[in-house]
């Protein structure tokens, strides 16, 4: 079982209003989680926001990753990729100064022959109430937006008629589904849960909306 770690502080910072000696704080959750990869395909997510100055770009997010390393950003109709160089850097440049963010997902493929390294994000945690996740028909790359442990609906992702979840199953190295039947108002087996990091596949026949609203003080 895939294990990661999950550290939060709350950065306050206080302004004083001389009209009323009133305080008003605002509250930040950095920390941050790291994520073990097998060697193979992983589908992963940067689960934290990292505001640092190009920090949610690939280059930066796995600048740790072994030499040879290839990073798989869906477009939605495919796969754009950059691959780790041990002589020129990512390659090509142009994807790997694109950005990963909360919300969305990418395959890594860690090489055989090396050891299968563990990523660290480092970041903040997105707030806020209607965080949104958009679903177009067709398929969708989606993480949840925040950093919970879960399965897709205990995460708030609520189905719609027809559609049909891609979940990777490192161990065999391909997908394991789940279609939800809008008669019996369930899936047809149920839902793996999501360590914080993972990512999936929806693949859905009409436009839906992944809504969360989260706030570290009041989970």
């Amino acid at each position: 079982m895939r294990t990661k770690t999950l550290l939060l502080t709350a950065a306050l910072s206080a302004a004083g209003v001389a009209t009323s000696m009133a305080q008003v704080y605002s509250v930040n959750a950095v920390g941050y989680v790291t994520t073990p990869l097998t060697n193979g395909f992983n589908l992963i997510s940067n689960p934290l926001r990292n505001t640092e100055p190009n920090g949610n770009q690939i280059q930066n997010l796995f600048n740790s990753a072994p030499n040879n390393t290839i990073v798989y950003l869906w477009n939605g109709a495919g796969f754009d990729q950059t691959a780790k160089d041990p002589d020129f850097g990512w390659d090509p440049a142009n994807i790997a100064a694109r950005e990963l963010l909360p919300g969305q997902g990418a395959f890594v493929r860690i090489p055989a022959g090396v050891a299968a390294p563990s990523i660290t994000f480092v970041g903040e945690v997105v707030q806020g109430n209607n965080l949104t996740v958009p679903i177009v028909p067709g398929f969708n790359l989606v993480s949840s937006i925040v950093p919970q442990e879960g399965t897709a609906t205990t995460l708030g992702y609520v189905p719609k008629a027809n559609d049909i979840l891609y979940f990777w199953n490192e161990a065999r190295q391909n997908y394991d589904l789940r279609a939800w039947d809008q008669d019996f108002g369930s899936f047809d087996a149920p839902l793996p849960v999501l360590p914080v990091g993972d990512a999936f596949f929806v693949r859905a026949q009409t436009a839906n909306t992944w809504t969360r609203n989260f706030n570290v003080n009041s989970q």
